[in-house]
């Protein structure tokens, strides 16, 4: 139980930082896929610069999660069809909701109670992947 307080913690740490850095406004969202600014192209590239330093250090380092064991990290298999055809249907998502799953609850804690339908077939998508899985490729 004790992990989970942290994991509530974290969660709500980031979304704070996800509020304040307006990652979760439409407007913003809206600038980036029109490419009007530079605010969520920076944010984004940000963090991608950050996890790839922290995945090279996770592989030099040999580090170990909490049980214990060794932390691999895993490439993809399948080559690049799945990848774009995943990426073009999440940046479709995003462009017509105005949100990506980590903000969608964010907006759902600061009130905005219409995203809950954005969550409900979030949820409903993620349902039927889970039974389509076994027949895509992999």
């Amino acid at each position: 139980m004790k992990k989970y307080i942290y994991y509530l913690i974290l969660g709500t740490l980031f979304g704070i930082v996800l509020l304040k850095s307006e990652v979760v406004s439409w407007y913003r969202i809206n600038e980036m896929f029109q490419f009007e600014a530079f605010h969520m192209f920076g944010i984004i590239g940000s963090a991608v610069v950050c996890l790839a330093i922290a995945i090279a250090l996770i592989k030099r380092s040999e580090a170990k999660n909490y049980a214990g064991e060794k932390i691999e990290v895993k490439g993809k298999s399948g080559g690049i069809a799945p990848l774009i055809i995943g990426g073009t249907l999440f940046g479709l998502g995003w462009a017509i909701t105005g949100a990506c799953p980590g903000p969608m609850f964010v907006l759902l804690g600061k009130g905005i109670w219409s995203i809950g339908i954005v969550i409900l077939f979030a949820l409903f998508g993620t349902f039927v992947f889970g039974l389509m899985k076994p027949v895509l490729p992999k």
